[in-house]
């Protein structure tokens, strides 16, 4: 009956490297320039090598110009209930005929974030607390994300209180 739901979506395209979940479906689907093709899905975007990035791993997407261009984060570890974040390098795809993938992408991106606040520190840099619906997943989850530099033993104890007050009910 999987076959049936993904009748409602895009197609996938022909040869397609992944493998969608049993609760997932194809919402839009663009060619990239260069080859193989970006899908939009409930659970995340897929790149063209086969990968799923979830929308709660996303730190960044603008699009321009026919490029959507990606900054993907990857979880560097934990401080109590915290998620520690480390953005990775952006990634450029070209879309020739984009459709609406750009405009669900950032949907999908926007529609993650249940609420965020940047911590200026004394020392310069700051952090970003963002708290996020991770799809596929009841609640959702605190991740901190330190700009360069910013020193993470600090980060850490910062993003460790912040999971504990969040975690406490209000007197």
């Amino acid at each position: 009956m999987s076959w049936l739901r993904r009748l409602s979506g895009d197609r996938l395209p022909d040869g397609f490297p992944g493998e969608l979940a049993s609760n997932e479906n194809a919402l839009t689907v663009a060619e990239v320039a260069y080859g193989g093709h970006l899908v939009v899905t409930e659970l995340g975007l897929w790149l063209p090598e086969g990968r799923r990035v979830g929308w709660h791993l996303i730190s960044k997407a603008a699009w321009g110009e026919g490029i959507l261009t990606l900054v993907e984060a990857e979880e560097a570890g934990t401080a109590g209930a915290a998620v520690l974040l480390a953005d990775r390098e952006p990634v450029r795809f070209a879309l020739p005929r984009p459709g609406k993938l750009p405009v669900m992408v950032r949907q999908r991106v926007d529609g993650s974030i249940r609420g965020r606040h940047r911590h200026e520190l004394a020392g310069g840099g700051a952090v970003w607390f963002v708290r996020r619906k991770v799809p596929g997943r009841d609640g959702s989850v605190l991740q901190a994300r330190a700009d360069p530099g910013v020193d993470t033993e600090v980060v850490a104890a910062m993003a460790r209180e912040a999971a504990e007050r969040l975690a406490s009910p209000e007197p």
